[in-house]
């Protein structure tokens, strides 16, 4: 076996555009990786690169300008890009998630307004359920949008926004209680809002703020932001769907995809920090021999490949479901969450073959180090997922008694 995390099964076109991805991101992103992370700099030039290649369009429909291409496709691109570096998948996750959710709940306008521009890239996507007070407690969102004519008005405060600032289409999540009678289960009463907004930072449009990039301890390059809107009018017809009280089926719909692509940069994520143990290990010298010849150090090794392995299954596995038209909570929290559990270990134990020099900013794995804890908590917690893991679980394995 030439290398890990391989896929049975894929077409002459999937492998095709996996060949080609790989190549772009040993070429383009590799080398500047750990230069732009260190400046928390934008990586324009790799996104030009992402949008020449058609990857900002990969699952939209050919219809559309897209290349149609499947979500396992879709996710063994993450894999390759994030291997390189984390923070561009980043850039491509949010805006696909938008993409899915107008293509399988949008209204024909809404597709027709903004899927084209999105495969070109020329419309980059973020979305927002998370607030200040609240992360994985969706149901107690507070932002709320109320009807004025032809309008809604939309008024609260939202947080982690991934393309905040570098976003010209965000799905919002608000409360809406038209139509909705007092009493109304919370989840029933939450409609998504297609925002339109300019590039940027400050106020991106009247009623809607953007503050500067949240500074974290990794993941950095992309912008990370809150979103604040005070009298925001949009018109009525920017409901996803143009029904309300969908939006909470629209937005679990869409993160059953980011969960698949959460896993795909775990995935990715593990890889690179293998390749980099592996690699070193190979090269620093103890007791007059590489270290990679003691023992100690080679079960190291194997237990980081299986995780690796395992972990890419379960995603491929996931995602296929998915593709299938299937439910695919289950399987999608399963990887997400052996994913990203995996990826933190595998990526700790490269770092501590490495020795001292992990610590070092001149080495890449440090910086996978700070990157690694974000895949614990993005698109859900790891006490989500066993929530979601567990209660599928008991609905087909319900006790006939």
């Amino acid at each position: 076996m030439a290398r890990l995390a391989q896929t049975a099964g894929l077409t002459d076109v999937q492998q095709e555009i996996l060949a080609t991805v790989r190549d772009f991101v040993d070429k383009e992103i590799i080398p500047v990786a750990t230069q732009l992370e260190h400046k928390d700099e934008y990586p324009t030039q790799i996104v030009e690169g992402l949008k020449e290649l058609g990857l900002f369009g990969l699952m939209i429909p050919e219809e559309y300008g897209g290349l149609g291409e499947s979500l396992l496709t879709y996710a063994l691109c993450v894999e390759e890009i994030a291997r390189g570096w984390m923070s561009v998948s980043g850039i491509i996750n949010t805006h696909f998630i938008v993409a899915y959710m107008l293509k399988q709940h949008g209204t024909q306008e809404q597709k027709d307004t903004f899927l084209p521009r999105m495969a070109l890239g020329e419309v980059r996507g973020a979305f927002s359920m998370s607030e200040p007070a609240l992360g994985s407690d969706v149901s107690a969102i507070t932002s709320k949008g109320v009807r004025d004519g032809d309008e809604y008005v939309l008024n609260g405060q939202k947080m982690w926004l991934t393309n905040g600032g570098t976003s010209s289409l965000v799905a919002v999540l608000c409360r809406s209680d038209e139509g909705h009678p007092e009493g109304t289960a919370p989840h029933k009463s939450m409609t998504t809002f297609l925002v339109e907004k300019e590039p940027g930072f400050g106020e991106v449009r009247p009623g809607l703020t953007i503050p500067g990039k949240i500074d974290k301890m990794g993941y950095k390059g992309v912008d990370t932001t809150e979103l604040v809107m005070d009298g925001l009018r949009i018109p009525a017809n920017r409901v996803l769907g143009g029904t309300t009280g969908r939006g909470f089926y629209q937005m679990m719909d869409g993160v059953e995809v980011g969960r698949v692509n959460v896993a795909a940069r775990g995935c990715g994520v593990a890889q690179r920090a293998f390749e980099l143990g592996v690699s070193y290990a190979q090269q620093r010298h103890t007791f007059g021999k590489p270290i990679a010849q003691h023992q100690a150090i080679q079960f190291k090794l194997a237990e980081m490949a299986t995780k690796v392995e395992a972990a890419h299954a379960m995603m491929v596995n996931a995602a296929r479901k998915k593709d299938s038209g299937e439910r695919n909570d289950l399987e999608a929290g399963m990887a997400k969450y052996l994913a990203s559990e995996y990826c933190k270990e595998v990526v700790e134990d490269a770092f501590r073959i490495h020795g001292g020099y992990g610590f070092s900013k001149e080495y890449e794995i440090e910086r996978l180090y700070r990157e690694a804890p974000m895949l614990l908590i993005g698109e859900g917690t790891a006490e989500i997922q066993k929530m979601i893991i567990g209660r599928r679980l008991l609905e087909e394995y319900r006790f006939q008694g």
